[in-house]
């Protein structure tokens, strides 16, 4: 049996998920002690339908069905769908689905051939042996032209909107072109800690500067990195003509289907059209285009004074926020500003090679908490994106574009590629599980045929066109649908799931990956008990889902499940690695972002392990006869969470976000001395690891 670690620090208890109270309190408002937001009594499809159907016939009919991608009479979602011919829905084949396949080879998979990382607490970025490291860059330092170095002491806002911003998520790395040793790395800054930003913090007095300083630390980065030829060292190129910053007061333009609505104007934009800022964008994602899109995830928390049923659903607060901006700012006060919140919640695109550019809000991906936002292609050229809705209980979503990308690089073409996430159909999905319902206990024992399984359909809700959008949700509108997305997937009866985070489609089978971190509320009072997609109750470790999309299209609207991986102590009888022996696979809890290195290997980074061991980034393969073979690669410090991995060739990326994140730390009493050492202020940061031979990771 395994030892798990002790807890660090003096997290609560009562904090599901092993968050520290402090995490909870800044990152997402408390949101796992608010009241559960989704408390629509649409049921698991597992249950709906047990009864005259056979529960295996219901299952093929619901795997073939399809629904036009611009159809959609009002309600036609709500239906299940009428019997259909057997069709390869499984989407499986050898080897690469279902149960690890054979008898596993000798050697890890390719990419994954490396020394783990035991679990471990240590206040440091803990890598295998045989690799090295470097802090690419930190909170506070100057990466645009003009911008003072950090100084903890004397922080302003003119300074920090020149310099890296706070809590560094989603990361993405593109290529420069004519600058063959530089990439062009952009993150996402998600939300600010002021008690660990500012000496002698007062919580219930924020003054102005400190609050303008918070604005300007929130939002985007984009900053010119060079490589070491040598090793993989990464550095900053600061003052770099592509440098960027966007701030929570810069100006974006709201596009899509819901611009210019009622719902989207206010006194200082009667146009419903711009919006300034954007705020705690969590993972994102790249477009074959060449743009990064970013998800504003848990933006509930910056609004106050909110008595409206619509602003409940998305846990927006009847009182004052954490950080009090509403003192400082009427739009972020619900009673004085009631649209300004409907203008928050969206996935944002921005295009890095030109930093004159006015990033956007594609409305047409619907609002909600956008954990992630990745796009692929049909074989036509059309955009596919999946999101999830980072909540307990809530949903995750499909958008299939109508416009196909151009290649090219002059402006009308990128001009035109920016416009390809306003038209087209938004879906939501609902699974079905195919095993009886009295097999799913909720304990997370497999059921009889070995596998959390079945199929699933995605559920048109609205659909986009340049002459117009159309609502597949009866009683709704198109814009409602659009602003008020949750509560069409609930009329709809998606799936409840455990918080759906990031999503990855693998660019090797096509098969998508979703991560769901947790829900300590599953099957707790009069919440929805366990079900097949979510078969624990009290999920305190999360789990992976793998998703097929029939026949392997990605515009298909209906696709097979499977869990993947059922997170927690491999000891425990309720986990699950894809059927790979247990004994030889690494601990792991509460997966967030997700990624795929160049082998095809799916690579996992965790927020709030409930194991005892910090906070890390693990790979693991899908394919072949190691398939589940689950390997941890890096541990963070204390407190901190691991965010938006990058996995090439000879380099691995982390963001170390919200480092000494500890309950009852201050600047005053760090309960982290990373990235600087004793005596400096805990900071932030993006990482880079390497081999030392300078070889290709885990081969």
């Amino acid at each position: 049996m395994r030892k798990l670690l002790p807890l660090i620090g003096t997290p609560s208890q009562s904090h599901p998920g092993g968050r520290s109270a402090m995490t909870c309190r800044f990152r997402c408002g408390d949101a796992c002690f608010h009241e559960v937001p989704n408390t629509s009594d649409n049921e698991y499809v597992g249950e709906i339908i047990a009864g005259a159907i056979g529960r295996r016939t219901m299952v093929r009919a619901a795997a073939v069905v399809t629904v036009a991608a611009a159809a959609g009479t009002a309600g036609v979602a709500g239906a299940l769908p009428a019997a259909a011919a057997p069709a390869d829905t499984s989407g499986k084949s050898s080897g690469n689905s279902g149960k690890s396949s054979g008898k596993p080879s000798a050697k890890a998979a390719r990419g994954l051939r490396y020394s783990s990382v035991a679990p471990n607490t240590a206040d440091a970025v803990t890598v295998p042996d045989g690799y090295a490291q470097n802090v690419v860059i930190r909170w506070g330092e100057p990466i645009l032209r003009g911008a003072p170095a950090f100084d903890p002491e004397k922080q302003t806002a003119a300074a920090q909107a020149g310099q890296f911003g706070y809590n560094n998520d989603f990361l993405a790395l593109l290529p420069i072109p004519g600058e063959c040793d530089r990439q062009l790395l952009v993150a996402n800054h998600e939300y600010t800690d002021e008690v660990l930003m500012f000496r002698g913090y007062d919580a219930a007095n924020p003054t102005r500067q400190q609050v303008e300083v918070a604005w300007a630390a929130h939002g985007l980065g984009v900053v010119v990195v060079e490589e070491d030829r040598r090793t993989g060292k990464l550095t900053a190129v600061p003052r770099h003509h592509l440098n960027r910053r966007v701030t929570a007061t810069t100006e974006f333009r709201l596009t899509g289907p819901a611009a210019g609505s009622d719902l989207l104007k206010t006194s200082a934009d009667p146009t419903g059209t711009k919006v300034l800022g954007t705020l705690n964008n969590c993972s994102g994602g790249t477009t074959p285009w060449g743009t990064t899109l970013h998800g504003e995830e848990n933006f509930n928390q910056y609004f106050a004074n909110s008595g409206r049923a619509t602003d409940k659903r998305y846990g927006i607060g009847t009182g004052a926020t954490e950080r009090k901006w509403e003192r400082f700012d009427k739009r972020f006060d619900v009673a004085q500003e009631p649209n300004e919140v409907h203008r928050f919640g969206y996935v944002v695109e921005l295009d890095p090679y030109d930093p004159t550019s006015t990033p956007r809000k594609h409305t047409a991906l619907g609002r909600f908490k956008h954990e992630a936002a990745t796009v692929r292609l049909t074989d036509d050229g059309r955009p596919v994106v999946y999101s999830g809705d980072d909540e307990r209980f809530d949903y995750f979503y499909k958008f299939v574009g109508s416009k196909r990308m151009k290649k090219g690089s002059s402006r009308a073409v990128r001009e035109h590629n920016l416009s390809l996430l306003d038209e087209g159909t938004l879906y939501v999905a609902r699974l079905t599980g195919d095993s009886p319902t009295i097999e799913i206990d909720g304990t997370g024992k497999l059921p009889a045929d070995g596998e959390f399984d079945g199929s699933g359909e995605w559920i048109p809700i609205a659909t986009a066109t340049a002459k117009g959008a159309v609502s597949h949700v009866e009683g709704m509108s198109a814009e409602e649908v659009f602003v008020f997305t949750r509560l069409a997937g609930d009329k709809v009866g998606a799936t409840k799931m455990d918080r759906p985070e990031d999503i990855q489609p693998s660019p090797v089978t096509g098969k998508v990956y979703v991560a769901l971190t947790n829900n300590t509320n599953r099957g707790v009072g009069a919440n929805a008990k366990a079900d097949e997609a979510n078969p624990r109750n009290a999920n305190k470790h999360g789990h992976i889902l793998e998703l097929t999309e029939r026949l392997g299209r990605p515009e298909s609207t209906t696709f097979a499940w499977s869990l993947f991986l059922v997170a927690g102590d491999p000891d425990d009888p309720a986990t699950y690695f894809a059927g790979f022996p247990k004994d030889d696979v690494s601990p792991i809890s509460c997966p967030d972002n997700v990624a795929f290195d160049p082998h095809g290997n799916l690579w996992i980074s965790t927020d709030g392990s409930q194991l005892g061991s910090h906070d890390g980034l693990f790979g693991v393969a899908t394919r072949g006869s190691r398939r589940g073979e689950l390997k941890q690669f890096l541990t963070v410090p204390n407190g901190a969470e691991t965010c938006g991995p990058i996995v090439q060739d000879r380099r691995v990326l982390v963001a170390v976000q919200h480092p000494g994140e500890v309950d009852g730390a201050t600047v005053e009493k760090p309960a982290s001395t990373w990235p600087d050492g004793p005596g400096k202020i805990v900071r932030p940061a993006v990482v880079a690891v390497w081999r030392k031979d300078g070889e290709d990771i885990g081969v």
